[in-house]
């Protein structure tokens, strides 16, 4: 199969504007793919797609996509790069066309952007079918001529990072456990010489007086772990490395305060913190990118067992601060409040967590942009310019006193769990909660509960968990390390 891209008409003859690609593939069939196009109606608008087989014995079957403007560029209004959006979105519906007809491997037109129609093919394409008996046909997507290979090559790998994090988000919670979790992502980065990684089992977190993250795994049978992984990427192994840290729980019950049962199920993917981080690691290490990164993750389940949490019980963080738990549902920010502590041992350039945190994030922002807090300024601009280019947004909001009142006005202890006015400005509260254990003046927190899973709003990503921001954080990364050689 062949995807092709094609562009609106600038002009009012309707006359179909190819791509160089198609364009060569026209001359290729002598001018019979333009008069088809001419012949199929009016020109395709953006994103939508013409099938035509029998043109080139090579390619019996040629996907014709459209790619919207031709020179479409930053869209200020939108926030992100709209010429990448809509090179991702047609090579993706494309790839999918081709898979319907069952052919197993597919040749990309770059459309003038090979990572972004890498990313489109290979994010496009992806889909959770492990368990089934019935699967897809593997399509395999590959560059369309060799002038971008290295671009295509990237796209590829910032596509696949995002894929395992997807991976990850949608096993089943009794496939994914805590422990099988470290595992898939140690398996992942053996083949680096310059990645460590550590699985730190429940003796460790107690001597390290992790007590609030413990006070949430003691309610289920699943032992907790916290992942640790050292990234070395710098040429110097000294230099300040990026901290990463994603809330891990790998099922959320809601505890005591036990959640509607209705959807109950997606909170197999309360770990997408973790998976998005650690598959951020990952692509970096495929990137080979010139920095230090260090992830942690701490994974357990929130269960309601007789061990559990119960509301009003007072726990004790790593730094000495004692926490009333109001809500056993806001448990996330109890794993969050050790692990952050934890990431002050390293000397970090920047901290920056993920966490699938509050439902008040997806009421605010929905699955537009993930929710950003964060205490510096210079933080905040570089997530901000890495979401334009990856069209995986990012939207900054407000860290005021005002809130941190709302957690720290509490009868019984340092900090309460839940702000004192219930659900107003509920993400808020939580990044205000995080703020209380954290010193470091480059501390960002992504609330990334509204952009955890994809019905339709991103249209080259299936119906599922998302893996969202992973591409955002790994171009976050890249930029972070170029400042560094600069």
């Amino acid at each position: 199969g062949l995807v092709l891209g094609v562009y609106s008409s600038e002009k009012d003859d309707g006359a179909a504007q190819l791509t160089s690609a198609g364009d060569a593939f026209d001359r290729l069939v002598s001018g019979k793919l333009r008069a088809l196009l001419s012949l199929c109606g009016p020109p395709l608008k953006k994103g939508k797609t013409r099938i035509f087989h029998g043109l080139h014995q090579d390619f019996p079957s040629v996907a014709v996509v459209g790619l919207g403007k031709k020179n479409a560029g930053i869209n200020e209004q939108e926030n992100w790069n709209e010429g990448k959006e809509n090179i991702r979105t047609a090579v993706a519906v494309g790839c999918r066309q081709i898979q319907d007809l069952e052919i197993s491997c597919v040749e990309v037109d770059p459309c003038g952007d090979a990572q972004a129609a890498a990313e489109g093919a290979v994010l496009g394409l992806h889909e959770y079918n492990e368990l089934k008996q019935k699967k897809k046909p593997v399509v395999t997507p590959r560059l369309h001529g060799s002038a971008e290979s290295e671009a295509w090559q990237k796209g590829v790998i910032y596509a696949e990072g995002q894929n395992l994090a997807r991976y990850l988000m949608e096993a089943p919670a009794n496939y994914i456990t805590p422990i099988k979790f470290a595992e898939h992502i140690e398996q992942k980065l053996r083949s680096f010489s310059n990645v460590k990684v550590h699985i730190r089992q429940e003796s460790w977190i107690t001597t390290q007086e992790m007590g609030a993250f413990l006070s949430v795994a003691k309610g289920s049978a699943e032992p907790p772990i916290f992942l640790e992984i050292h990234y070395l990427g710098s040429a110097n192994t000294d230099d300040s490395p990026l901290v990463f840290v994603g809330k891990g729980v790998t099922f959320d019950s809601g505890g005591i305060s036990l959640k509607p049962s209705s959807g109950m199920d997606a909170m197999r993917a309360d770990m997408g913190g973790a998976a998005t981080v650690c598959s951020a690691i990952v692509t970096a290490a495929a990137l080979n990118l010139p920095l230090n990164i260090i992830g942690l993750a701490p994974l357990c389940e929130n269960m309601p067992s007789g061990k559990a949490n119960k509301p009003g019980d007072v726990v004790r963080a790593k730094n000495g601060k004692t926490i009333q738990v109001d809500n056993t549902d806001a448990e996330g920010r109890l794993l969050l409040a050790d692990a952050l502590c934890y990431a002050h041992n390293f000397n970090a350039r920047a901290i920056v967590n993920a966490a699938t945190l509050t439902g008040a994030m997806d009421v605010a922002l929905g699955s537009a942009a993930t929710g950003v807090f964060t205490n510096s300024s210079w933080l905040w601009t570089h997530l901000y310019e890495a979401s334009i280019l990856t069209g995986d947004r990012v939207w900054r909001m407000p860290l005021f006193e005002h809130y941190t009142k709302q957690v720290t006005d509490c009868p019984l202890a340092d900090v309460s769990n839940i702000g004192k006015y219930s659900r107003a400005g509920g993400a808020c509260t939580a990044a205000a909660f995080l703020k209380e254990f954290v010193t470091a003046s480059h501390w960002a927190h992504l609330d990334i509960a509204g952009v955890m899973s994809n019905k339709d709003e991103v249209p080259y990503l299936r119906k599922g968990m998302a893996g969202r921001p992973t591409r955002t954080l790994v171009e976050f990364a890249a930029r972070l390390s170029q400042d560094s050689h600069n």
